[in-house]
């Protein structure tokens, strides 16, 4: 029987030519293909290095701009522990910011709209488009976004790094006079930089771009995408501190009960992350249409997320420090099992009304919230483990989920923490059955559900 020959033939050829006593091609490992359409030239490089420094540099513009509006809205140290600076304020105190992002939201994304022109969702742009991005555009959505964020809106911060490291790429990659394909690289690995400067998350961001942009995890693909966020994650040490958002959390180990726990929490997972994308693609397409109402909208919902507030204060803002409450156990667990439902609907509103911002925080506090008031009533029937512990795998199970992608889900949640490397095996488990159930369920991610509707065949032509 002769031998097939193989596939994997690497282009460029590499350096050395002669082959291994074995006769076989040096790319016959699965993962080391040739460049294919993306062809990764001394030009890309070069380009690629200044992209990840640009999004370094805009993540640092971006997050001054918004610990400046927290800080004016919310006081003094509000930057670093928001949720205690909303606790201090009064009433009114809390509602006011709400009422003003929902202004800026509507009146600034309604004058974006009206005069300028572009493209701003860089997801869309890399799967589906021509990996252009409005500057002008983008760069006021960025801004916009970050500074609803700042003033509490229940969104992520990590949407206008995203979009400006994807711009950057953009730009770059037109200047270079980049193909196609590498200019979509270009963008995905700048999109990956931006979210990894700002979390201080450089492999969990290239596993981003790789598993959520890319959507192949290769050779070509991570080595660009490993300097691009090491790059920017390196830059962004200038202005942000460097280790994990949630530092100090407790060394968790396996448990037993941990164990068994895992697999059925990750079905359950599964199903709900499965409820949430359905959400946010439903508020995504069922937006604000008439003028009016495309101004008014955000100034309503965050108001009543204002009005929220007062009862829930830590449901403004990102879900950060919500999630490092689920971390560390410290809250009651029917206010976990509160939380973990109206997170995900403040921030479906916020979403819903025309604002920009990003998903992925809120969507990591929600699987620690979750996995807190499911954990902890577990430990009611099997005792011997930590609230924070089921937190912890309870956000990898969410986020993985919610991603569509495993890997960069775990590796995230442990660069993000600092540790969890003592529960792999649970951690494993339930991001592996809560993925698998979304994808049985439907497959939509949230990012995926939010794409604008293609016209069919028979439309485009």
């Amino acid at each position: 029987m002769s031998r097939r020959p193989s596939e994997r033939l690497r282009v460029p050829a590499p350096v050395l030519r002669t082959r291994v006593r074995s006769k076989r091609a040096a790319t016959d490992q699965p993962n080391v293909t040739g460049d294919g359409a993306s062809p990764l030239t001394v030009r890309f490089w070069l380009l690629l290095v200044v992209t990840g420094v640009a999004a370094g540099l805009s993540g640092i513009a971006l997050m001054a701009l918004l610990h400046a509006v927290s800080e004016r809205a919310w006081g003094s140290g509000a930057a670093e522990g928001f949720q205690a600076a909303v606790e201090r304020a009064d009433a009114w105190g809390r509602v006011w910011p709400l009422l003003v992002a929902g202004l800026v939201a509507g009146v600034g994304g309604y004058l974006l709209r009206r005069f300028v022109p572009g493209r701003t969702d860089v997801d869309d742009a890399i799967w589906t488009g021509d990996a252009r991005l409005g500057v002008r555009r983008s760069t006021g959505t960025a801004a916009l976004s970050e500074i609803v964020v700042g003033l509490g809106a229940s969104l992520g911060r990590e949407a206008a790094p995203k979009l400006m490291g994807g711009v950057w790429g953009a730009v770059l990659a037109g200047w270079g006079g980049l193909s196609l394909e590498q200019r979509r690289l270009l963008v995905a690995c700048g999109a990956g930089a931006g979210l990894a400067c700002v979390y201080d998350v450089p492999l969990g961001g290239a596993l981003f771009t790789a598993e959520v942009l890319v959507g192949t995890v290769r050779l070509p693909v991570v080595l660009p995408a490993l300097a691009c966020t090491a790059t920017a994650t390196v830059v962004a040490w200038l202005y942000l501190p460097a280790g994990p958002v949630y530092p100090g959390l407790p060394v968790p180990a396996t448990t037993p009960s941990l164990l068994v726990w895992a697999v059925p929490a990750g079905v359950l997972i599964g199903v709900l992350a499965t409820g949430w994308v359905r959400l946010i693609g439903f508020v995504s397409h069922h937006g604000p249409r008439r003028t009016w109402w495309r101004i008014a909208a955000p100034v309503v919902a965050f108001g009543l997320l204002g009005v929220a507030g007062l009862a829930f204060p830590q449901l403004y803002g990102n879900g950060a420090d919500l999630a490092e409450q689920a971390f560390l156990g410290g809250g009651a667990l029917l206010l976990f099992a509160a939380l973990a439902v109206l997170k995900p609907l403040v921030t479906a509103m916020c979403l819903g009304s025309g604002a920009s911002g990003g998903l992925f925080t809120p969507t990591l506090c929600t699987g620690a919230v979750l996995g807190a008031a499911l954990g902890g009533a577990w430990s009611v029937l099997w005792p011997g483990t930590p609230v924070g512990t089921f937190a912890l795998v309870g956000a990898a199970a969410m986020i993985g989920a919610g991603m569509q992608a495993p890997l960069a889900g775990l590796v995230l949640v442990l660069e993000l923490t600092g540790t969890g490397f003592g529960i792999a095996v649970p951690l494993v488990a339930a991001t592996l059955v809560a993925t698998a159930v979304a994808r049985w369920l439907d497959g939509y991610s949230i990012y995926s559900a939010r794409l604008a509707a293609q016209p069919s065949p028979e439309q485009s032509t």
